[in-house]
Order: structure tokens, then sequence, then C-alpha cells
């Protein structure tokens, strides 16, 4: 289905945790596949299992066309999902996926096909890059020898090149954390958690947090935020799984048995707190320690992070744009009479109310005893009125009809379009698009018994970059977000839809997030499917 591209394992390891593939990180080639082009998904394999694909991203460039890799700089694959990830370890039943096999028969048949095991099997890993890029050495690569020995390493600032994993954790000042200190570590994480919360919503019921407090919500708002990765190779160390409690069900129980708080066990497979002793010296003597800049933590519901993202807000020119929805009527060709001479076919509502009122006072149809009733003439009454219903009626019984009512009934008949200005740009240079403006479109759904998941859709018409939105969220939420086309949404020749889906119930910090993006509330409709049905 995808296009199969290698790196060393030890690229791999950093790939495992959440590093994009660099361009000097891809092995095998060139050539490299046909299909690994510029937006392409692919699968990432290792040179020691080259069938076994363990990791799946999107091609930052036109892979296909490289020519060398040894001393080329930047992203070639932006990582989405690999083995051992959340959605690797997701599941009702506290259960993660299979360890990935030896081999996977159809791919090693393939490369066998393609004479591919030869390449990779010679490969040989010079030098590695602190984000997952590395020089390789290689015939097909075209480098002079003392190119390759000097392996000019990939774009990522190091003035030294690392031999080893060992020397490149040395280089950014990354020391291998004892499963003890791991362990410190996350319940340090929580502990300051919940010192946030009570240092910033002293006076709020349960200090802001609503109980009970699911394991996906302690994760998210008690834990990730107050972690003290600094580096990616940090964030890699610092994961529950490498913990001695393995998942969160056993780390809750351990502060149960702590007394730092009251748990118990729902729906057979998850545990939840309950209540959480706030008075307790571990929150109360709490000294607070330094956490990375990027992400400034205020409170939020049910304890989740408001996080500001600086260096998103830089790269992302949709925040603080200004927008403004202009809607225009086209009159239909029974309504024309009214609108001849005004040389054009679109027209704002307060445009059609002026046209409006100057037909109705040049052919004098303004009732002498009561000037906010208008008489009808055949133009009206056959365009609008057309006698169906009984209000219709009773105004062609009449003869007359209130102004106002005559202005909307006008409206109504009219074909409707609409345009987004942004930044306050010229409405005229905005080419209208048929139809009322479109809906952002935010739902609440239940997953796997009790997991919510709030969706996003509908964002391109203002202007928002679907992708730099997820990272925001990603952060604010301390949650993980994933970017999929927007199934069945797409016309054809049309640009696709995209759908931004965020773990939790996110409403709160989805339409803060649209708000900061000049997004109105009017032009938001939000359905929860999680409230049951009365």
């Amino acid at each position: 289905m995808v296009a199969l591209l290698h790196t060393p394992e030890v690229v791999v390891k950093k790939l495992q945790g959440g590093a994009d593939l660099m361009t000097p990180g891809l092995a095998g080639g060139p050539p490299f596949p046909e299909r690994a082009k510029r937006g392409a998904v692919v699968a990432v394999a290792s040179l020691e299992k080259p069938s076994v694909p363990v990791a799946v991203g999107v091609c930052a460039i036109d892979v296909c066309s490289l020519q060398k890799v040894q001393g080329e700089r930047g992203h070639a694959v932006e990582t989405l999902h690999w083995a051992g990830d959340d959605l690797w370890s997701y599941s009702t039943n506290e259960t993660p996926g299979r360890q990935a096999p030896e081999e996977i028969e159809g791919w090693k048949r393939l490369l066998e096909e393609q004479q591919l095991d030869d390449k990779v099997a010679g490969t040989r890993l010079e030098d590695e890059d602190e984000e997952g890029g590395v020089s390789l050495g290689g015939s097909s690569n075209g480098q002079s020898a003392p190119e390759k020995e000097n392996g000019e390493q990939a774009a990522s600032g190091n003035s030294k090149v690392a031999g080893s994993e060992k020397e490149a954790r040395e280089q950014a000042g990354v020391e291998e954390l004892s499963q003890e200190e791991i362990d410190d570590t996350f319940r340090k994480a929580f502990i300051y958690g919940v010192y946030h919360h009570k240092t910033t919503q002293a006076s709020a019921p349960n200090h802001g947090l609503v109980f009970p407090l699911t394991q996906s919500i302690v994760m998210s708002a008690l834990i990730q935020p107050f972690l003290p990765a600094f580096t990616p190779e940090q964030s890699n160390q610092l994961q529950m799984k490498k913990t001695s409690w393995k998942n969160m069900k056993k780390f809750i129980k351990t502060l149960d048995k702590q007394k730092l708080l009251r748990s118990k066990e729902q729906n057979g497979h998850e545990t939840v707190i309950l209540d959480i002793d706030f008075e307790d010296k571990a929150f109360a003597k709490f000294e607070p320690y330094p956490l990375p800049k990027k992400e400034v933590m205020t409170a939020g519901s049910q304890g989740q992070g408001d996080g500001a993202t600086g260096q998103t807000d830089a790269d992302d020119d949709a925040v603080g744009q200004r927008l403004q929805v202009m809607s225009y009527y086209k009159p239909t060709s029974k309504l024309q009479p009214l609108f001849e001479g005004a040389g054009r076919q679109l027209f704002t509502p307060p445009e059609v109310r002026e046209l409006v009122t100057a037909y109705i006072e040049k052919a004098d149809l303004i009732s002498a005893t009561n000037r906010r009733l208008i008489k009808l003439d055949p133009i009206l009454g056959n365009a609008i009125f057309y006698g169906s219903g009984s209000l219709d009626k009773e105004v062609l019984a009449k003869g007359t009809v209130p102004r106002e009512a005559l202005v909307d009934r006008v409206l109504h008949a009219m074909s409707l379009s609409h345009a987004i200005v942004r930044n306050g740009a010229d409405p005229g240079t905005v080419k209208p698009k048929s139809g009322g403006p479109p809906r952002i479109h935010i739902t609440l759904e239940t997953r796997s018994g009790n997991k919510t998941v709030t969706k996003v859709s509908g964002m391109e018409a203002y202007h928002i970059n679907t992708r730099l939105l997820a990272d925001e969220l990603r952060k604010t939420c301390a949650s993980s977000t994933s970017v999929e086309p927007l199934a069945g949404a797409t016309k054809k020749n049309e640009k696709e839809i995209m759908e931004v889906m965020i773990q939790g119930p996110q409403k709160a910090a989805v339409v803060k997030a649209l708000e900061r993006r000049g997004v109105q509330t009017k032009w938001v409709e939000v359905l929860d499917k999680t409230k049951k049905k009365k």
C-alpha cells in the first residue's frame, strides 16, 4: 500500500521518541522508491529488520528524487505513528499492540525482487544526527573517501559528530535515567500538577478539578504538562511504560496506598480518582521546579492546561487574523425589475433594502393611511407571494404587506452567496461562493466504551492551517492529536477537507484556539454525542 524506506536501528529509536526522519538518516538509496514523493504516506523499517515497518510518516520532500543523502539537510519524513506509541498502546483492556515480528514475508519477497537486501546490508552507519538524521556511507551516494571519513552530519546545528547513541546523548547533555529516577519524576509531576491547581484556583471547588478523574485526564492534565522534558531525548525517557508501574492504573493505585488520593476501579478496566487529599504535606510543602518554556500552563477545565504556544504563533499566520463574513444576494428573474439599473448581480442586505425602498417609492406603493404598509403590485405579488401558504393568502387578500416583512421575503426569494474577507481586505477582491457561510463543526463522541474524542472540521474556509492548529491543541490540551481527511466530505475536483481529532473532551480548548484565529462562535456548530438521550 505504501513505499518502504529504511534507516539504521539507532535512528529508529529516535523515531520512536517522536523525532522526524532527517534526510541523512535515509538508507538503502538512492535510488529510493518512486512513490516516496512529497506528501505521500511511507513506512520506515530498520536495517536490522528491513522487511518490518516500525513507523509511518509523510514525506516532507520528494525522497524519490534524491541523488544523495550524505551532507544533505532537513526533514525527509514527518513521523506520525510508530510501534510503541500511544496509539499502539491504546486499548480498552490495557493490552498493548503485538510486538513486531522478525520478518514479514510479503515485504521480504518484494525486497528480494528489488535486490534491496544487498544494498541495505552493505550500508553502514557513519554518523548520527541529534534529530534522527545520520550520514551514511556506501558507493551509491557517490561520496569521496574523505567525505565519508568526515561524515558531514544532518542539519541540527551540532558542531561535533556523535559516533554512538551514548555520545549523542552526552553532546545533548542528556543522561540515561534509572527506573527509580523516572518513577520519582512521574510522582513529582503529579504532585506539581495538583499543587498548580491549588495555587492557581484556590477558591474554586476542588481547585478546578472535576471528579472522578479518568486515567487519560490524570495523564494529560496533571502529569504530562509538568514533566521536565526539555529535549526529545528526555521525552523519550519520560514515558509511563518505562516506569516500574508500566501503566496509569498501577500508578494511581500506588498513590492511593500512599494516602495522597482515593480511587476506585470503574467498568472493570479503568481506575479513576474520586478525591485528592489537597492538604497532604506532599502538596503543601512542594517546591516547583523549572519546566520547558514552550508550554505556559494556566488553569483549565477539568484541570487541563491552556498552554501558550509562542513558537506556534510565530509560524501560524492565522493567529490574530481578523475575519469578516460577507453575505451577498442575487435576484431571481422574477425579481429583476426591482434591481434594474444597478449594473451588477450581487447585493448586500443593506443594498437590497435600499433598492427595494427605491422601487417602492418609484412605483408609489406606500399606503396612504399607513406608511409602514406597502401595496402589492403584480411584480411583487408574482415574485414573492405565491399564495400557497396561509400568510401568502392573507397578504394577497388584503393587498398590502408590512415594509419589513416585504424586505425579508425579497431576501428569502434571492440566491445566497458568501465571501470570507481576511484582515480588512477589499471585499471586491474576494470571489463570492454560492450558498451560506460554512460552519466549523466540533463533535464530541465516545469511542471504545468510555474514551471521549473531540473532532474539528471545516476550518479551511477560514484560512486556518489544520496541522498547525493540531500542534497547538496537542500542547495546550497535553493530549495526542491527529489530522486526517474528512471521509465523504470532499467533492470531485475540490480541495480535501481535513479533520483534527484530539483525545478527550476538549471543546473549550478548541473554541479558544479558534477565537485566537478570528473565528466567531456564531460560525461554530457543536454536536455532543457523548450525552445520553433522554
